[in-house]
């Protein structure tokens, strides 16, 4: 996500950090570019344009031109701006002091909403909460059927009955009481918000079960149009928050970027792919430092400690403290790395990401893949897993054979293995990372 933006912003620091000391006109040069970089991420002109007065205001002020490294202070002011204009802070669910808690989810169609609410209750789940998944969207076919599914595959029950969204919505209360649920998430059906029927339809469900929370789900991809459809969506229900799908999508950040300037709803959570568990707080200080192309370190450790045994990775430490990292090593490490979450996200969330895209081109990992490598690694002898470098042409033909691949697949593999080698002594002989590496967090 935001790699458009990423590689623009980047390019603009690139050119003030080789220019050392900096004069207005340089800062006002690089403000003009990065104010171009915005728009045509699709970020809100007005949002735009109050983004960009505040930065030249503390961009050309005296301590930022006369410090040391005066590049370094604009970039820092970027990111804070950017932190500012998102929301400052991560905004959480406002959960009831007695339950059941209840969250309304509204958006248009096809915006993921279903799914995301199945998100949800994952999330909710594995924060210790009980929810309740309500089946309210009468109207799409197979809508109904498709929470159920959600619902089996997360072990959350699904409450759905005959009748109209207020009814339904309203005796779902009742069973949440009954069944000990203490979160009782309503899936409405997707309405466009020109509609007015179905908007009534929204503010009587509210009216009835009283929601501590309405979510709007917006799809990220439609970029100012989801800012506009905020805008009608809380004049008419008065949102506590907004869901951004998509954002592993070819997304250009406009929503992101102007919703809570817009509107003045908090994003709340964020969806970074197709599976059920890849929905993510929202934190506008990490999604500052991934547009500025920092990484978000943070988020990884978060997600590596979730998904990641934690024997198993301290073990892994000290064979690549060790320097003896093999092919074994190797194909354990992918399959760590699909539990955490596709390759790219994860590099996405490197510091420097921008400049591992080569590296990236050069890795063409593909989950499929996996099944290949196991494959190739799996025919090989214990030696020439240990010790890869003893594989000749006659070994790589054996190899191919027994595994079903071909040579070139082999040889392929090789390559990768020792790229990767490479990258694991660059990063673990980084006095850097020795010094960084966090309590709690061994990989």
């Amino acid at each position: 996500m935001f790699f458009g933006l990423t590689d623009k912003l980047q390019e603009v620091f690139k050119k003030l950090r080789n220019k050392g000391k900096l004069t207005e006109e340089d800062v006002n040069t690089a403000l003009r570019e990065i104010r171009l970089a915005l728009l045509e991420a699709d970020v809100n002109y007005k949002v735009v344009k109050s983004l960009m007065a505040r930065i030249k205001e503390r961009a050309v002020g005296q301590e930022v031109m006369e410090s040391l490294a005066p590049a370094h202070q604009v970039v820092k002011i970027v990111r804070d701006e950017l932190v500012s204009l998102m929301g400052g802070q991560n905004a959480r669910l406002n959960l009831a002091p007695s339950p059941p808690t209840v969250v309304m989810l509204v958006g248009l169609q096809g915006s993921g909403k279903t799914t995301t609410t199945a998100k949800l209750a994952l999330n909710l789940k594995k924060q210790g909460r009980r929810p309740l998944l309500v089946a309210a969207d009468v109207y799409r076919p197979a809508a109904i059927k498709q929470l159920q599914v959600l619902g089996e595959q997360i072990q959350v029950p699904v409450w759905q009955r005959p009748g109209d969204p207020v009814e339904i919505a309203s005796s779902a209360l009742e069973e949440a009481n009954r069944k000990g649920c203490d979160v009782v998430l309503i899936d409405t059906a997707g309405r466009l918000h020109v509609n007015e029927e179905l908007m009534q339809e929204l503010e009587e469900i509210k009216s009835k079960v009283k929601p501590h929370e309405v979510l709007l789900v917006v799809d990220a991809m439609t970029g100012q149009d989801a800012v506009t459809v905020a805008e009608a969506f809380h004049q008419r229900l008065g949102l506590d928050g907004v869901i951004l799908t998509k954002l592993d999508g070819d997304t250009r950040g406009g929503a992101a970027l102007s919703i809570r300037a817009v509107t003045g709803c908090p994003i709340k959570f964020a969806g970074v792919g197709e599976k059920l568990d890849m929905l993510e707080p929202f934190y506008p200080d990490r999604m500052a430092d991934r547009i500025l192309g920092m990484g978000d370190v943070l988020t990884l450790i978060e997600k590596a400690q979730s998904a990641i045994d934690a024997e198993q990775a301290a073990a892994m430490q000290k064979r690549f403290l060790s320097d003896d990292f093999n092919l074994e090593d190797f194909l354990e490490q992918l399959r760590q790395f699909r539990k955490i979450g596709p390759l790219e996200q994860v590099l996405s969330l490197l510091p420097g990401f921008g400049g591992m895209k080569k590296l990236q081109g050069e890795l063409q990992l593909e989950e499929k893949d996996l099944v290949i490598v196991e494959a190739i690694i799996n025919s090989m002898t214990p030696e020439e897993r240990r010790r890869p470098e003893i594989i000749d042409g006659s070994r790589k033909r054996r190899i191919a054979r027994g595994s079903g691949a071909t040579v070139q697949d082999v040889n392929r593999l090789l390559k990768q293995f020792e790229q990767t080698r490479k990258l694991i002594r660059q990063f673990m002989g980084s006095k850097h990372l020795k010094k960084k590496r966090l309590p709690g967090f061994k990989f």
